[in-house]
């Protein structure tokens, strides 16, 4: 048992290492880098997800640009997305690819200890040396893909699908039986003026 344990330790702490090495691809050593103006190109696909155990995504095909402004006391991050995600549309379940686009910026500067806690401002501690940009990558994909997905064939009526058909047929239903309660309810002063025909 305790052998077991042991393997499967051993096998987590490379599977850690093996996501540390694709993400250290995202790892921006500013420290290193002249002031002014530096961008950074990332092409993102269904593996970025797996790091994130994020698995609404069936594939992906992505591509990140940031512009990485350094000055003096702090840096300005531009990011940038464009591509097409495939995902399960909300009302069939058929994958369609859905294009994305987005932006997002935000400013670092430097304290005596880091802070997250403003969306626009992250502090870092003095001393800090690197800064990896793959969570705000991953937020600014998830914030940029709708939240109701519709197959574009559901908006123009091209998709042909057993749950599409369903839903019309329940649909026809519903509207033939509120055709038929309109039928069946009259006019009041013409259900009096029928029994004023009636009585005589």
């Amino acid at each position: 048992m305790r052998f077991e344990i042991h393997i499967f330790m051993y096998l987590c702490t490379l599977l850690t290492d093996d996501v540390m090495k694709d993400l250290k691809l995202f790892t921006i050593q500013y420290v290193g880098l002249k002031e002014g103006e530096h961008n950074f190109e990332y092409h993102i696909d269904r593996s970025f997800f797996d790091y994130f155990e994020f698995d609404d995504f069936n594939n992906v095909d992505l591509h990140v640009s940031l512009d990485f402004v350094k000055k003096t006391t702090l840096m300005q991050l531009h990011f940038k997305v464009s591509g097409v995600v495939n995902v399960d549309c909300d009302l069939t379940n058929e994958p369609y690819d859905e294009p994305i686009s987005g932006a997002f910026e935000i400013v670092v500067k430097f304290g005596h200890e880091y802070n997250d806690e403003n969306e626009e401002i992250l502090i870092l501690p003095y001393g800090e040396y690197e800064l990896n940009v793959s969570q705000y990558i991953y937020e600014l994909i998830i914030l940029s893909v709708p939240n109701k997905r519709v197959h574009p064939g559901v908006k123009d009526g091209t998709l042909k699908s057993e749950i599409l058909d369903k839903l019309e047929e329940l649909s026809l239903k519903d509207t033939d039986e509120e055709e038929k309660d309109d039928q069946s309810k009259t006019d009041p002063r013409w259900d009096s003026l029928k029994k004023l025909l009636t009585d005589k």
